[in-house]
């Protein structure tokens, strides 16, 4: 029984190591002031010139990067362009173009409400708000880096022939362009191309270079983003997940950043091929190269007074030619929307995995699979789970059947082992050693019970990772007043039923000796 006892106490403490092993890694810490003022001593002394484009090797006119570090303009500057935007619907997404810089400044996501009980009222993937918090920033900021010229950057004021654009029923494409024109004489139209039932925007600068001189210049693209940490303490409902940047390489494959990895040791890579993505729950946003060269992947935390902000992005490091003349093109690929994993897979290699199962993924993934095609079966998701977990459990009936025998034996020599803790007393090695005769005679395994219980503890936490992240749970209905799978029971009679059947169990397992 000793053996048995420290079995089951060493699966539990399995769970709460994996439970605790995620919250803190997932938990951002917040700075003090004092915390604050310290980093931003720390970043004014080091260098922040990211993005950054290779050297120009001599006699070429190939751009380097500028030495004015991309920044976020200031509060004034955002409250004296706030009429200046323009706003894009389409059949997915709300989006508001800023001219001033030519970023996204709000994107909302229209068949994913805020909450069931407001369906008219889109969830804000992106946006800018004061809280009380400080600030809560998501935004993208893209452009063009290089040397010698003036090139349209996140600070580049664009004009637009229209401040409303509508992908109209019938239409599969809908283009917005904004124009600048440079001192040089250079012209420049940064396009953004939205598709029909798709959440993927394509950026593209047209360059018509009527200089006298070649064009060349690099293209980047970032997130700008601050991060308020959810409240402190175990609540339910209010499970922490990952928040913060990811990166994919045919090398390294995926991996992970949050923000105080960030603000600790800011990263940078040079990666051909793969993303770079800020991701949080149930939601991703994303920019893909559109060839095989070299890019240089960076992050890079830059403390403010109302949050600190962190950039998340990449820029390219083969220069585009354009001669005296001619026009040419730069353009990066951005996805910004839910975490729908058929959709994630057709976008890139790897972009599936930021539905974060984390080390479980090789349980997690195919419990999913078996999950979507049972609901495509069933048409909804709470019968779904009900039928893959009859199907999880009776894929472990022997185990259990098993342990659910070998409890009952013990439950049976509990008056005989009793016997013997009376007879022997204190003397722990006579009372084993008669213990054992017993097994032996009875055929009994005192680990019969808890072995194929820890067995099954990998897969069922994984199924728990399972329905904590797909997004496909979240405001999906089952039956009678469980409107939203994604949340709690809101009058506890699911978590009572639960109890109630933990208990009825409880009383199969036998009753230990002390």
């Amino acid at each position: 029984m000793d053996v048995q006892r420290a079995i089951l106490l060493f699966a539990l403490a399995f769970v709460l190591i994996v439970l605790y092993q995620r919250w803190l890694e997932f938990q951002a810490p917040e700075m003090t002031p004092a915390e604050q003022t310290e980093a931003q001593q720390a970043a004014d002394a080091g260098d922040q010139d990211i993005p950054e484009a290779p050297e120009a090797p001599e006699g070429s006119t190939t751009p380097a990067v500028s030495d004015e570090e991309p920044s976020v303009p200031t509060d004034e500057e955002q409250s004296a362009t706030a009429g200046r935007l323009i706003e894009v619907t389409t059949d997915l997404l709300q989006v508001r173009i800023d001219m001033n810089g030519g970023g996204i400044r709000q994107l909302a996501l229209l068949e994913h409400p805020v909450s069931v009980d407001a369906p008219d009222d889109p969830f804000l993937l992106m946006k800018e708000q004061s809280t009380a918090k400080g600030d809560d920033i998501y935004t993208t900021q893209s452009g063009l880096i290089g040397k010698d010229r003036e090139l349209p950057n996140h600070k580049t004021t664009y004009e637009a022939q229209q401040t409303e654009y509508r992908l109209d029923p019938g239409d599969d494409t809908l283009e917005v362009d904004l124009g600048w024109t440079a001192p040089d004489g250079v012209q420049y139209t940064k396009r953004f191309t939205f598709q029909r039932d798709s959440y993927d925007i394509k950026i593209d600068y047209l360059v018509d270079n009527r200089s006298d001189t070649p064009w060349q210049g690099f293209i980047y693209g970032q997130f700008l983003r601050t991060f308020i940490p959810p409240d402190r303490g175990f609540v339910l409902g209010n499970v922490p997940t990952f928040t913060g940047a990811a990166i994919y390489t045919e090398e390294e494959k995926f991996q992970k950043f949050d923000f105080g990895d960030i603000e600790d040791e800011p990263m940078k890579r040079t990666i051909t091929g793969g993303w770079m993505a800020m991701v949080q729950h149930y939601f991703v946003a994303g920019w893909f190269p559109r060839d095989d060269a070299a890019y240089s992947f960076y992050t890079r935390a830059m403390p403010n007074p109302g949050n600190t902000r962190y950039n998340a992005g990449l820029n390219s490091l083969t220069p585009v030619t354009v001669a005296p003349g001619e026009t040419g093109q730069l353009g990066l690929d951005m996805f910004a929307g839910p975490k729908e994993q058929d959709r994630l897979a057709e976008k890139a290699t790897g972009f599936d995995l930021t539905v974060d199962y984390g080390w479980l993924t090789p349980v997690s993934a195919p419990l999913f699979w078996v999950l979507d095609r049972i609901h495509d079966m069933v048409g909804n998701w709470g019968w779904a789970i009900i039928i893959l977990t009859c199907l999880i459990k009776l894929a472990f009936y022997p185990l259990s059947a098993t342990s659910y025998k070998s409890m009952a034996k013990m439950k049976k020599l509990q008056p005989r082992l009793q016997t013997l803790k009376e007879r022997y007393g204190d003397d722990k090695a006579k009372m084993n050693q008669a213990m054992m005769e017993i097994y032996k005679k009875e055929k009994v395994n005192p680990l019969g019970g808890c072995l194929p219980i820890v067995v099954q503890i990998p897969v069922f936490i994984a199924l728990y990772w399972v329905l904590l992240e797909s997004v496909e749970l979240r405001q999906a209905p089952w039956e009678l007043w469980i409107k939203d799978l994604s949340i709690r029971d809101p009058y506890y009679v699911l978590p009572v039923l639960m109890g109630a059947s933990m208990f009825a169990q409880q009383l199969l397992n036998p009753s230990p000796l002390d």
